[in-house]
Order: structure tokens, then sequence, then C-alpha cells
């Protein structure tokens, strides 16, 4: 039997590092990582190899394919290998679908690299600051590559520690979600203790002590334990670091990214060097030549008329968000929906500067406004849910609007979904607020599609290539 396990993938992950800039990044052979971890710069370089980790397809380079098609914002491109993302749109996923496999796979590659930077931190003899520092990014990109798959696969594999045998990899069974979900909280709440509150020159863009607070105050909305979220969040509101852009257009402009609003992103950087987003070509349409951006489109994630219709009047979230058209080379208006969030020009076809905006200040805001709603406090909630959208140019909510605990929820959902399009919010949003059956089923009804939607489709199937190479250990989720 061939030994492709999750830790075999996990041994398998070269690791990248960065000589003296954060996005510096380059490989290291595989064959020296016995060798290799002697020095701070050596720490430092494997820590940067699993920031790199990030970028893999099956993190963040397709979240979308996890996070926006299952919802009712974008629905899949129709050319290619079309089931495989149509799959997540109708809900008639394989287990063999690729997607799956790369979240899968991709996820234990970058926590194999910081547990390989958690673990061989003890043996070198470095500034202990600095150490504790590294320890603590690690820490908390663990627990960021852990959330991302416990919200996708439920229970999963729980791997703490390097491991350097490929058998050890075959006696790791799927965890319960509540422990994986412990996991979490632990590393996040000794990042926050380990991180400092910013960073100056190279090193911005690395996780700070914000970041880890608003990641765990997520978590814990996540798990509906609202005073811990509400703690948590208003943590962050108090600590002064963030703030709102006035102008929202001024949040994705490539050459503003790492801003004041910005909590943490998965860095890029364009230049031919391999470190550049592809967001911007997947995005635009099908066939668009250079119309919407040089070297054509991928007609990938596209905003569904539902979508197009959820804005209020004047709300200047849109245009930046979408459009619904463009003009072709020959000065024809063709029709079609596409993000336009991510838009800078790419030196190459995908490689562009823009970021992947993971965690930001808008986000803890609306975040901290449901969690005092959820305790009942919705006349509390109503001025973080108002700075949004006077930011957008809407009228601000009274309590005659939203004074009530329901139709507060109702309008923390609704900007939500337009403050937050196509950031990867919008199906992890639906299934956390328990609202993801009945809003999927009505829309479709409205269009006369039919599904057959159910709970277990909530959490997505484990890859059959992991359940074919350990059998006994890794068992399939119910209705797969």
């Amino acid at each position: 039997m061939k030994r492709t396990y999750l830790l075999a993938a996990l041994l398998t992950a070269a690791l990248t590092g960065c000589k003296e800039q954060f996005l510096d990044l380059s490989p290291i052979s595989q064959a020296n990582t016995g060798t290799f971890y002697k020095t701070s710069a050596d720490l430092l370089n494997a820590l940067n190899g699993a920031y790199g980790a990030l970028q893999f397809g099956g993190q963040y380079g397709s979240y979308y394919v996890v996070s926006e098609i299952p919802s009712d914002d974008t629905t899949p491109v129709l050319s290619g290998s079309v089931t495989d993302q149509d799959e997540f749109d109708k809900f008639y996923l394989r287990t063999t679908n690729p997607f799956l496999a790369s979240r899968w796979s991709d996820g234990y590659r970058g926590i194999y690299r910081t547990n390989a930077v958690i673990d061989r931190s003890a043996g070198i003899q470095m500034d202990e600051e600095l150490k504790k520092r590294i320890v603590g990014e690690a820490k908390f990109l663990r627990a960021l590559m852990y959330f991302n798959l416990v919200r996708v696969f439920g229970d999963v594999p729980l791997v703490v520690k390097e491991i350097t045998d490929p058998q050890e990899g075959y006696t790791f069974g799927r965890t319960p979600a509540a422990e994986v979900y412990n996991q979490i909280i632990k590393d996040l709440t000794e990042a926050e203790a380990a991180l400092p509150a910013t960073y100056t020159g190279v090193n911005v863009g690395r996780a700070t002590r914000g970041a880890a607070k608003a990641l765990l105050g997520k978590v814990y909305l996540t798990q509906k334990k609202y005073a811990e979220a509400a703690q948590k969040l208003k943590e962050v509101i108090d600590s002064g670091t963030y703030e709102l852009l006035p102008n929202y257009a001024d949040v994705f402009r490539a050459s503003n990214k790492n801003h004041k609003e910005s909590i943490f992103d998965v860095q890029y950087k364009k230049g031919n060097i391999g470190e550049g987003s592809g967001f911007a070509n997947a995005y635009a349409p099908e066939n668009s030549g250079n119309a919407v951006i040089q070297f054509g489109g991928g007609g990938n994630n596209r905003p569904t008329p539902d979508m197009v219709q959820a804005y209020e009047p004047g709300d200047t979230r849109k245009d930046v968000s979408l459009a619904t058209s463009y003009v072709n080379a020959s000065g024809t208006k063709i029709d079609y929906n596409f993000v336009r969030k991510f838009r800078d020009t790419p030196v190459v076809n995908g490689d562009s500067e823009d970021n992947w905006p993971v965690l930001r200040y808008a986000d803890v805001l609306l975040m901290y406004a449901e969690a005092l709603n959820e305790q009942g406090r919705p006349a509390e909630a109503l001025p973080y849910l108002n700075q949004i959208r006077k930011r957008a140019g809407l009228a601000e909510k009274t309590l005659a609007d939203t004074g009530a605990q329901a139709a507060m929820r109702q309008a923390i959902e609704q900007e939500r979904r337009v403050e937050l399009a196509f950031e990867g919010h919008r199906w992890f949003d639906l299934v956390r607020t328990g609202r993801a059956l009945d809003v999927l089923k009505a829309k479709a009804q409205a269009i006369g599609i039919k599904t057959d939607l159910k709970e277990s489709n909530l959490i997505f199937p484990v890859p059959q290539s992991q359940i074919d190479i350990n059998p006994t250990q890794i068992k399939q989720n119910p209705g797969y």
C-alpha cells in the first residue's frame, strides 16, 4: 500500500524560509531538515515557511471553494472540470473531490511546519524573547489551520508534535471536534501572551496579539460561547490598534495593504518570484481577454443574482465588491457578474499583489455586535453595527429597526454578508448561526432548483484517499 496518509504528506512538505525579508521565500531541501535547525535564523526561516503554507491551494489559494460557493453568494465556473466546484454548490460532493483532498493535505502540510518550529525551538540557543515570539506565531498559525480544518471536516486528527517516522502517522485517528477546539483555544491563548501588538519594517504582516485575540473571539463565537467571545473581541476594540478606514475601497487597494483595518492577511508579493496571488485573474470573467484584467480571467466565484440584489441603494461597497458587466475589446457591453475586490494588475498571469484578508476590524465589530446580541443585549450591539453602515454611506439603524434580538440578528447577518462579501465568511456564518439549511433551501426553491440539502451537508466528506490508506483509524462522515 502506498504510504501517503496525512502525516506522510506532512513529512514530504519541503520547508520554505526567508533570508532578510518576511516574503523573500526560498526553498530549503527536505534532506537537510534534520541538521537545519541550529540558529535563530534557521528557526525564523522555518517559521516563514509555515506562513508560506497559507498560500497553498488547499489553504487560502482556493479558499472560496469551501467558504463561498456552498453559500448563496457565489456560483462556480461552468467550464473545465465543472463538477469539481459544482459539487460544493449543489451539495452532491464526491469523497474523491480534488478540492477536498488538497484542503486536507495542504492543511496538514502547514501544520507539520508549525509543529517543527515549535518542537525544534527548544534546542536552539538564541534570544529568549525572539524565541518566545516565534513560537507564539507558530501556535497562532497552527490554530488557524486547525480552525479551518475542523470547520470543514468536523473531527480531524490532532497532531501537535513533529512526526519524524511515517509509521507513527498511522496511529492517529480522528479527534473529536471539541478536543480540537480546546487545542485551538490553548494555542491562541499562549500566542496572545507571546506576541507583540504591532510590528515595523519587514516584519509587518506577521501574527500579532490582536490577531490572536480576534481569532480566539471568532472561535468562541463559533462555539456559541458568547460571553467569552465578547470579552476577547472587546479587548481588540479597546486596544486602539485598529480602526475602520474612511473609504471602503482603500481596504482592498494592493498599494495600501497591511493598513489599520487589517488584523491578519495572507501575504502575497508580485514580481514573478513565485509569491504573487491569483485572485484577480481567477475571478475576472471568462473569455474577457484584457478587458477586465490583464491576461484574461477564469470566471471563478461568480456573484449570484441574489448577491447582487443584497445591497441597499447607495451602499458604496457594492461597486467595490462586484460588477455586473464589462465592455469587451470591440466595445460591446457583456452582462457578467464578477468579483472586483481583488484587482491588482498582475505582472504575469496569476501574479498580483492582493493579500487575502483573514481577519479585519470590520469583522471584529460585527462579531462583537453578534456576541452582545446573543446575550440579549441588542441595544448595546447597535452602535457597532452602525459603525459599519456609516462607513458604507447608509443610514444608521435605530432601536425601532433592531430593538428585538431577532431583528438585530437578521441585521447583523445582512451586514456581514455585504461587508465581508467574497472574503470567505458567508458559508461559515450560515453554519455557525444555524441558518444554512433554511436560507439555502428557501433561495433554491425561489429560483426553481430542487435540493436535498440536509444537516449532514454542513460538514464535508473526508477525502477517500485518507480512508483508503488508514481504514482502521479514519472513518467517513455520516451521509457520504
